[in-house]
């Protein structure tokens, strides 16, 4: 008799993984929209040793800056900036939570987005607005 194996739940794709995925996607889709172009990456994140966070805090790094800008004006913004995070897990922090709301204050759309697929249709929804 063959027994079955026991499957593991599928892997939740790290936040790096979703935000490949974010801009392989607008890659591919800048045809359409030629405004994805502009699309970029701000790396204030990750793990560094204590002289290049001095350094890079001194140069104007900001803890809680969203991860992704898209600098095109819509009808009702100045700018896209998407905080993204793993589809499952990842939390916002207080310092997250204080630019999205500064800066949708000051015109721009700031949102969290869970996976690069949300990250997608909401860029899609601004981009059409």
């Amino acid at each position: 008799m063959i027994k079955a194996r026991k499957t593991t739940a599928a892997r939740v794709p790290f936040e790096a993984d979703e935000q490949k995925a974010l801009f392989e996607w607008a890659e591919w889709a800048k045809g359409k929209y030629p405004a994805l172009a502009l699309l970029y990456h701000i790396p204030n994140g990750g793990s560094r040793n204590p002289i290049e966070a001095t350094n890079l805090k001194a140069q104007g790094v900001r803890p809680g800056v969203p991860d992704i800008c898209l600098p095109v004006p819509n009808a009702f913004h100045t700018a896209l900036y998407i905080e993204l995070k793993r589809r499952k897990g990842g939390r916002v922090s207080d310092e997250q939570r204080g630019w999205i709301a500064a800066l949708n204050r000051v015109g721009n759309l700031a949102v969290v987005c869970k996976g690069w697929e949300e990250a997608r249709d909401v860029i899609l929804e601004y981009l059409r607005q």
